[in-house]
């Protein structure tokens, strides 16, 4: 199956610094769509790994055991989570050219460093040549892809959508080689069942 895929990210999210190194494992071309986790979050009522404490600690102690068995350089920033919007920006005024993608997300989680630090931050900016008054210009663009991810169904980062098809997680990689091996993974008939099984009870809120 030859089809393009649309990988959404956000620099605050570990997984999505893993999932940039698996981008080479898929074939054709890889389309890259910064979005706001956040407005993801809100729009789908959700709270972040972090938001959670049990699971902030357990996301950051994943994070650091995975990337250290797929031979990856991570450390986690000074603070986090933190503010991404001017990393968002940033990459979408560099037109998310994949060489300046990675080099943002190499950025805040090689070194251990802030990554909020405003002069960090523009020595940043003029490696990558992008004037820091630029940035506001990006942010219609990074609501838009917000709100196409939103419409695509796309509810966390780093996803994954192909064919219409949502795939969520760093891990979900080999499920994207499967269906863009063969789409029938995702269209037989336990497929179509799983996805109209009713609910059976129902949280509270």
């Amino acid at each position: 199956m030859a089809a393009s895929v649309d990988w959404y990210f956000d620099f605050v999210s570990p997984f999505s610094y893993i999932s940039l190194y698996r981008l080479k494992e898929l074939p054709g071309q890889v389309s890259y769509k910064p979005v706001l986790f956040a407005g993801l979050l809100k729009h789908f009522g959700q709270k972040g790994p972090a938001e959670i404490d049990a699971k902030r600690r357990w996301t950051y102690r994943w994070c650091t055991w995975w990337a250290r068995e797929l031979d990856l350089t991570f450390r986690f920033p000074e603070q986090h989570p933190f503010n991404p919007l001017p990393h968002l920006r940033l990459a979408l005024a560099c037109g998310c050219h994949p060489d300046a993608v990675k080099r943002i997300f190499e950025w805040i989680w090689m070194t251990g460093e802030n990554a909020t630090d405003p002069e960090r931050f523009a020595k940043l900016c003029a490696e990558l040549g992008v004037p820091q008054e630029r940035l506001m210009e990006a942010k219609d663009a990074l609501r838009q892809n917000t709100e196409e991810a939103v419409k695509a169904g796309v509810f966390g980062v780093p996803s994954f959508v192909v064919d219409g098809e949502v795939f969520w997680g760093a891990d979900s990689v080999y499920f994207v080689q499967a269906f863009l091996h063969d789409e029938e993974v995702l269209r037989n008939d336990e497929m179509r069942r799983v996805d109209a099984l009713p609910v059976g009870a129902e949280r509270k809120r």
